[in-house]
Formats: structure tokens, C-alpha cells, sequence
């Protein structure tokens, strides 16, 4: 594959695809496999809908159309990810290769990265991930996104098996890296949670191996572990990372108290020294620290707290994602678009401390958790049965196997998310301040329209 003339291509297109269906005129067209499609098969389709190029596997039909706009390559993924890092490498700001921040974690990658975002973008032209495409295919998309104009770029990665984050990093080679925290999910791909530490730790690996600077939660002590190279369990992974520039940030440092949501403050707030507040339209208490890290990163990019505090101010959650809403019934944390324990443990914390009259858990299994599965969700029954709620919705075969023995006449189990929106259908609730989450493929939203 030659780099030079694939990458004249791109400069040529302006844009890439690798969805047929969204062909709008002028696009380098990737024909990428999947596990129930093959773009190969599209792609001359594409061609005929008005794409320039179309990036096809060598040995396919396509290839052997005949067409000048077929360009044959090994591989397409691996082409896409090397014409992304070939643009990473080649896109300069000033004369200086364009700064690039990188951030995982288990929980709320994508809100910091929105939030990040905002704050930046009050002093520079940022090019970040769009939505979540977060994956080996979302990232160089990702990376092609910037243009000219950009100024600085936030990509998010994410993470299923130990080696994903290895070849993210490799892909979009970060100067800058921030892993918001680690917790127990995907356990079936890392198969620990020691596992889980080991492969969001490969950001911090690249870092201390190219030069690179972490953002690090001080507050957290797995954290601050991973950064320093003082891993028990793992000390050869990490063995690098006592060259790794700290950049420390926290609630702590940041001196900030997290005020308690009631009907009329019913986001995040908090409270800086000074008197000054902090005022979000995020939905619980533990995206304090993500609302920290967007402050930290805005700073050190010189954005003064002002304008970090206006823009944190200033995002508005989509997608289900620690959303808060007031129906003409109920007010809803919606939660809804990802679950595992230990953002269910936090969500769980944070409706305790919601000032409300009734309160309602409406839970989805969590999926991905091989072996474990079944102890983790006996470990969040048994939280949400300690907190005297008026009423416990759960759907999902994990949660029906965990509630065994553990019935309770104010909680209530569904094998679907349907089946739990046509119950609230026939006993509706008002009054309540309701959490609703679980994981994507249990499709809890289908419930909040009869919320």
C-alpha cells in the first residue's frame, strides 16, 4: 500500500465514509468487513452514489472491476488506520504537529470528552471524537475529521479486550492522556479487574515511552498507582511509567464541594473557594470528577476558570447519558445508554443522596461479565434493597437469577424492557424521582415514555 498516494486521495476527497447508505458526493469511500456485512460488495454501488474512491480488498470482485476509482489494498481497516496516523503526523499548528489529548476509562469517557471539548473550544478550534466512535474504525474516522482549521484535537478511546488501547494509541499517538478511572467492565474481554487496569494503563504506557503527560485523578488511588509505576499485581506492565509526567488534578486540589441535588437544584453543583459555583445540567454527584478534569485540561491549556466553569456550564447531555429530566409526572435520571458495576454502584450512591419524597430504581442487566457476572449483580441487588426505595424495577435474566430467594413486595422483574413499559403503562407512577439504567442491549429507554 502506498501511504503518499492514498493520503493525496484523502486531500483530494476532503472526507472518508464507510457507510454506502451516506454517500453525499466527493467521499473516499473504505470498504470495510464486519461481522454481518461486507463493504467490498458496496462498493461500486458507492462509486455510482458519488463517492471519488472507493478503498477495496485486494482478490474481490470490486478489485478486479476494472474501474480507475478502485484503489486495491491488503487490508482496508489497516489502510484506514494508516492513513489516519499518516494525517495525525502530517497536521501541524504554528509549525508544530498538532497537539492530540487521548482519553479512556471505564466510566464516563464520553462526557469528559464532551466536557473537555466545551472547554477548550472557549479558546481554540477543537476537532474531538463524535458521539462515541471510540473503537478501532471510530478513531481514525475520528482522526480524519481534522482539518486546517483545527487547533488542538480530544480523542476518546475505548476498551474491550487487554491489547485495544495499545492500537488506539498507535493510531492516534497522543501528546496528552487522561484515563477518567478504572472499574469492573467488560470482565468477560480483560478477565479481571487487575485486567482491566492492565489494558486502560497502555495509554499511560505510550505516554511514558514518546514523551507524553497524563492528566491524573490524585483522589484516586488506582490512579495514582497505574502513573507511578507502584502496581503489585503487575509491576513489569507499568515498569516505564515512573517517567510519566504527572499533571494532578482532583476535587481536592480544586477545593470544591459538591452540593446535595434536591427538586430545585436537581443537577450537579458545585461550589469552588471564593464563593464561586460551579452549575451543571449533568444528573448525579460522581461526574464531579469529570467536571474536574475538563477544568484541569482547560487550565493547563490556558483557559482561565472562568470561562472552564461557564462551559462546563453551558453542555447539556444527550443520548441517555447522565441526563435529567421532568416529565409532567416524575423526575428521571436517565442513565440509560451504559451499565456496569461500578457506574451502577455510583448511580445507586447519588439517588441516595437525591432529596426527593418517593424514589424508584428501574435497573437493566449488565452485560460483559463472564463468570462474575452473577456475584456482581447480587452485590447491586443487595445495595438497592438496602436504600428503602418505594419502588424496584429490574429487567434482564441476571437480575431475575440474583433476586431469587430476595423477593420483595415493592420489587418487581422483567425479562425485556418491554415488558417492564407495558407494566408502567397499566401502574403508572407519578411523583417519583426515578433512576432508569442499565446495559445498551437491554434498551431501558423503551421505558421512559411511560415515565
Amino acid at each position: 500500500m502506498d501511504i503518499q498516494k492514498l493520503y493525496s486521495l484523502f486531500k483530494e476527497c476532503g472526507k472518508v465514509t464507510t457507510d454506502s447508505r451516506v454517500i453525499e458526493g466527493g467521499e473516499l469511500f473504505f470498504a470495510l468487513k464486519g461481522e454481518n456485512f461486507d463493504g467490498n460488495e458496496y462498493a461500486l454501488a458507492a462509486l455510482g452514489k458519488g463517492a471519488r474512491y472507493a478503498v477495496v480488498e485486494e482478490g474481490t470482485a470490486a478489485a478486479a472491476s476494472g474501474d480507475e476509482r478502485i484503489i486495491p489494498v491488503p487490508d482496508t481497516l489497516e489502510a484506514l488506520q494508516a492513513l489516519a496516523r499518516h494525517h495525525r503526523e502530517n497536521t501541524f499548528v504554528n509549525g508544530r504537529r498538532l497537539t492530540v489529548i487521548g482519553l479512556t476509562g471505564t466510566n464516563g469517557k464520553t462526557t469528559t470528552k464532551e466536557l473537555v471539548t466545551r472547554v477548550l473550544s472557549s479558546k481554540y478550534r477543537v476537532t474531538s471524537t463524535r458521539g462515541n466512535l471510540n473503537n478501532d474504525i471510530g478513531v481514525p474516522l475520528s482522526l480524519l475529521t481534522i482539518d486546517e482549521k483545527t487547533e488542538l484535537a480530544v480523542i476518546e478511546m475505548g476498551a474491550n479486550h487487554p491489547d485495544d488501547i495499545s492500537k488506539l494509541v498507535a493510531v492516534c499517538e497522543p501528546d496528552y492522556g487522561l484515563i477518567t478511572n478504572v472499574g469492573r467492565a467488560h470482565l468477560l474481554g480483560f478477565g479481571s479487574f487487575e485486567g482491566v487496569k492492565r489494558a486502560k494503563g497502555q495509554l499511560y504506557d505510550y505516554l511514558a515511552a514518546h514523551g507524553g503527560k497524563a492528566f491524573v485523578n490524585t483522589d484516586d488511588p488506582d490512579l495514582l498507582d497505574m502513573a507511578s509505576g507502584r502496581w503489585p499485581s503487575a509491576p513489569v506492565i507499568l515498569s516505564e511509567a515512573k517517567d510519566l509526567p504527572v499533571i494532578p488534578y482532583s476535587l481536592s486540589l480544586l477545593r470544591a464541594k459538591v452540593l446535595p441535588s434536591s427538586a430545585d437544584h436537581p443537577y450537579l453543583r458545585m461550589r469552588l473557594p471564593g464563593g464561586q459555583f460551579v452549575e451543571t445540567h449533568l444528573a448525579g454527584a460522581y461526574n464531579a470528577t469529570n467536571v474536574a478534569a475538563a477544568i484541569a485540561v482547560g487550565l493547563h491549556f490556558g483557559v482561565s476558570l472562568d470561562d472552564a466553569v461557564k462551559a462546563v456550564g453551558e453542555y447539556v447531555p444527550k443520548n441517555n447519558r447522565s441526563q435529567m429530566e421532568k416529565t409532567g409526572r416524575n423526575i428521571l435520571i436517565e442513565d440509560a445508554y451504559n451499565a456496569n458495576p461500578s457506574s451502577m454502584a455510583a448511580a445507586l450512591d447519588n439517588l441516595v443522596q437525591v432529596e426527593a419524597g418517593r424514589k424508584a430504581a428501574m435497573l437493566g442487566d449488565m452485560r460483559e461479565l463472564g463468570e462474575e457476572s452473577l456475584a456482581e449483580h447480587r452485590k447491586v441487588l443487595a445495595q438497592v434493597l438496602s436504600m428503602g426505595l418505594d419502588l424496584v424495577c429490574l429487567v434482564g435474566e441476571e437480575f431475575r437469577k440474583a433476586l431469587a430467594g430476595k423477593e420483595k413486595d415493592n420489587v418487581f422483574w422483567f425479562a425485556t424492557s418491554d415488558e417492564l413499559a407495558a407494566w408502567l403503562k397499566d401502574n403508572p407512577v407519578s411523583g417519583a424521582t426515578i433512576l432508569v439504567k442499565g446495559s445498551r442491549g437491554i434498551r431501558m429507554e423503551k421505558a421512559l415514555p411511560e415515565l
